[in-house]
Protein backbone atom coordinates (compact mmCIF):
# COMPACT_ATOMS: atom_id res chain seq x y z
CA UNK A 1 0.00 0.00 0.00
CA UNK A 2 2.72 2.48 0.97
CA UNK A 3 4.68 1.90 -2.23
CA UNK A 4 1.62 2.38 -4.45
CA UNK A 5 0.62 5.42 -2.39
CA UNK A 6 4.07 6.96 -2.74
CA UNK A 7 4.79 6.08 -6.38
CA UNK A 8 1.39 5.43 -7.94
CA UNK A 9 0.24 2.40 -9.91
CA UNK A 10 2.17 3.06 -13.11
CA UNK A 11 5.51 3.96 -11.51
CA UNK A 12 5.58 1.07 -9.03
CA UNK A 13 7.37 -1.74 -10.83
CA UNK A 14 6.91 -5.41 -10.08
CA UNK A 15 10.52 -5.42 -8.88
CA UNK A 16 9.71 -2.54 -6.49
CA UNK A 17 6.64 -4.37 -5.24
CA UNK A 18 8.50 -7.65 -4.68
CA UNK A 19 11.23 -5.80 -2.79
CA UNK A 20 8.71 -3.90 -0.65
CA UNK A 21 6.85 -7.10 0.21
CA UNK A 22 10.03 -9.19 0.48
CA UNK A 23 8.60 -11.86 -1.82
CA UNK A 24 9.57 -13.36 -5.14
CA UNK A 25 7.69 -12.51 -8.31
CA UNK A 26 6.10 -15.99 -8.55
CA UNK A 27 4.88 -15.68 -4.94
CA UNK A 28 3.39 -12.27 -5.61
CA UNK A 29 1.57 -13.53 -8.71
CA UNK A 30 0.39 -16.63 -6.84
CA UNK A 31 -1.12 -14.47 -4.12
CA UNK A 32 -2.56 -11.65 -6.24
CA UNK A 33 -2.55 -12.85 -9.88
CA UNK A 34 -1.60 -9.39 -11.20
CA UNK A 35 -0.28 -5.98 -10.31
CA UNK A 36 -3.82 -4.69 -10.83
CA UNK A 37 -5.24 -7.15 -8.27
CA UNK A 38 -2.51 -6.18 -5.81
CA UNK A 39 -3.34 -2.48 -6.27
CA UNK A 40 -7.03 -3.16 -5.67
CA UNK A 41 -6.14 -4.96 -2.43
CA UNK A 42 -3.86 -2.08 -1.45
CA UNK A 43 -6.53 0.56 -2.07
CA UNK A 44 -9.07 -1.49 -0.12
CA UNK A 45 -6.60 -1.65 2.77
CA UNK A 46 -5.96 2.09 2.44
CA UNK A 47 -9.67 2.92 2.59
CA UNK A 48 -10.15 0.76 5.70
CA UNK A 49 -7.04 1.80 7.61
CA UNK A 50 -6.31 5.36 6.50
CA UNK A 51 -9.44 6.80 4.91
CA UNK A 52 -12.17 5.44 7.16
CA UNK A 53 -10.82 6.92 10.41
CA UNK A 54 -10.79 10.38 8.81
CA UNK A 55 -14.21 9.99 7.20
CA UNK A 56 -15.68 8.58 10.43
CA UNK A 57 -15.22 12.08 11.84
CA UNK A 58 -18.01 13.29 9.55
CA UNK A 59 -20.51 11.47 11.79
CA UNK A 60 -19.03 13.06 14.90
CA UNK A 61 -20.48 16.30 16.13
CA UNK A 62 -23.96 17.34 17.08
CA UNK A 63 -24.53 19.12 13.76
CA UNK A 64 -23.63 18.58 10.12
CA UNK A 65 -21.48 21.70 10.29
CA UNK A 66 -19.54 20.26 13.22
CA UNK A 67 -19.19 16.92 11.41
CA UNK A 68 -17.79 18.52 8.27
CA UNK A 69 -15.46 20.66 10.33
CA UNK A 70 -14.29 17.51 12.17
CA UNK A 71 -13.66 15.83 8.81
CA UNK A 72 -11.61 18.74 7.47
CA UNK A 73 -9.61 19.15 10.70
CA UNK A 74 -8.99 15.38 10.66
CA UNK A 75 -7.75 15.71 7.10
CA UNK A 76 -5.45 18.56 8.15
CA UNK A 77 -3.96 16.32 10.81
CA UNK A 78 -3.56 13.17 8.71
CA UNK A 79 -2.92 14.24 5.11
CA UNK A 80 0.57 15.73 5.59
CA UNK A 81 3.50 13.34 5.25
CA UNK A 82 4.44 11.49 8.40
CA UNK A 83 7.02 8.91 9.36
CA UNK A 84 4.38 6.25 8.78
CA UNK A 85 2.74 7.41 5.56
CA UNK A 86 3.19 9.47 2.40
CA UNK A 87 1.39 12.79 2.08
CA UNK A 88 -2.07 13.16 0.61
CA UNK A 89 -4.94 10.79 -0.01
CA UNK A 90 -4.18 7.70 -2.10
CA UNK A 91 -7.66 7.76 -3.68
CA UNK A 92 -7.41 11.44 -4.61
CA UNK A 93 -3.79 11.74 -5.73
CA UNK A 94 -3.92 8.90 -8.22
CA UNK A 95 -6.91 10.50 -9.90
CA UNK A 96 -4.81 13.47 -10.90
CA UNK A 97 -1.47 11.81 -11.49
CA UNK A 98 -1.72 8.16 -12.46
CA UNK A 99 -2.62 5.99 -15.44
CA UNK A 100 -4.88 3.21 -14.24
CA UNK A 101 -6.42 0.20 -15.91
CA UNK A 102 -10.21 0.62 -16.24
CA UNK A 103 -11.01 -1.69 -13.31
CA UNK A 104 -8.88 0.35 -10.92
CA UNK A 105 -10.22 3.65 -12.28
CA UNK A 106 -13.77 2.44 -11.58
CA UNK A 107 -12.93 1.34 -8.02
CA UNK A 108 -11.20 4.60 -7.18
CA UNK A 109 -14.02 6.62 -8.71
CA UNK A 110 -16.45 4.63 -6.56
CA UNK A 111 -14.37 5.42 -3.47
CA UNK A 112 -14.57 9.13 -4.26
CA UNK A 113 -18.31 8.84 -4.99
CA UNK A 114 -18.71 7.21 -1.58
CA UNK A 115 -17.01 10.26 -0.05
CA UNK A 116 -19.45 12.49 -1.91
CA UNK A 117 -22.37 10.33 -0.81
CA UNK A 118 -21.27 10.55 2.82
CA UNK A 119 -21.20 14.33 2.63
CA UNK A 120 -24.52 14.44 0.83
CA UNK A 121 -26.14 12.20 3.45
CA UNK A 122 -24.93 14.35 6.32
CA UNK A 123 -26.16 17.52 4.58
CA UNK A 124 -29.54 16.00 3.71
CA UNK A 125 -29.96 15.16 7.40
CA UNK A 126 -29.11 18.79 8.20
CA UNK A 127 -31.89 19.98 5.90
CA UNK A 128 -34.32 17.47 7.39
CA UNK A 129 -33.49 18.63 10.94
CA UNK A 130 -33.76 22.32 10.05
CA UNK A 131 -30.05 23.01 10.57
CA UNK A 132 -29.90 24.07 6.91
CA UNK A 133 -32.70 25.75 4.93
CA UNK A 134 -34.82 23.50 2.70
CA UNK A 135 -33.62 25.48 -0.34
CA UNK A 136 -29.96 24.49 0.27
CA UNK A 137 -28.32 23.11 -2.86
CA UNK A 138 -27.15 19.86 -1.29
CA UNK A 139 -25.34 18.68 -4.43
CA UNK A 140 -23.33 21.90 -4.78
CA UNK A 141 -22.49 22.05 -1.07
CA UNK A 142 -21.46 18.37 -1.01
CA UNK A 143 -19.23 18.85 -4.04
CA UNK A 144 -17.76 22.02 -2.55
CA UNK A 145 -16.67 20.30 0.68
CA UNK A 146 -15.40 17.25 -1.23
CA UNK A 147 -13.41 19.62 -3.45
CA UNK A 148 -11.92 21.22 -0.34
CA UNK A 149 -10.93 17.78 0.99
CA UNK A 150 -9.43 16.78 -2.36
CA UNK A 151 -7.59 20.09 -2.63
CA UNK A 152 -6.19 19.59 0.87
CA UNK A 153 -4.85 16.20 -0.26
CA UNK A 154 -3.04 17.83 -3.16
CA UNK A 155 -1.75 20.65 -0.95
CA UNK A 156 -0.44 18.05 1.53
CA UNK A 157 1.41 16.35 -1.33
CA UNK A 158 2.97 19.76 -2.02
CA UNK A 159 4.19 19.91 1.62
CA UNK A 160 1.44 22.01 3.19
CA UNK A 161 1.71 21.81 6.96
CA UNK A 162 -1.09 20.76 9.31
CA UNK A 163 -1.39 24.40 10.38
CA UNK A 164 -1.77 25.56 6.78
CA UNK A 165 -4.38 22.89 6.11
CA UNK A 166 -6.29 23.85 9.26
CA UNK A 167 -6.41 27.35 7.75
CA UNK A 168 -7.99 25.88 4.63
CA UNK A 169 -10.53 24.05 6.79
CA UNK A 170 -11.33 27.25 8.68
CA UNK A 171 -11.82 29.19 5.43
CA UNK A 172 -14.06 26.43 4.05
CA UNK A 173 -16.19 26.46 7.18
CA UNK A 174 -16.61 30.23 6.82
CA UNK A 175 -18.47 29.40 3.59
CA UNK A 176 -21.14 27.44 5.50
CA UNK A 177 -24.60 28.69 4.51
CA UNK A 178 -25.66 31.54 6.76
CA UNK A 179 -22.12 32.27 8.04
CA UNK A 180 -21.22 35.01 5.57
Amino acid sequence: MLLFWRKGFAAASMHDLCDAMDVSSPSLYAAFESKEALYLAAIEHYVETQGQPVWDRLAEGATARAGIENLLIGAAETLPKSRRAPAGCMAVLGAVSDEWPATIAREIKNARLDMLGNLRGRLEAAVASGELPAATDIDALSRFYLSVFEGMAIQAKDDATPEELRGVAKAAMAMWPGER
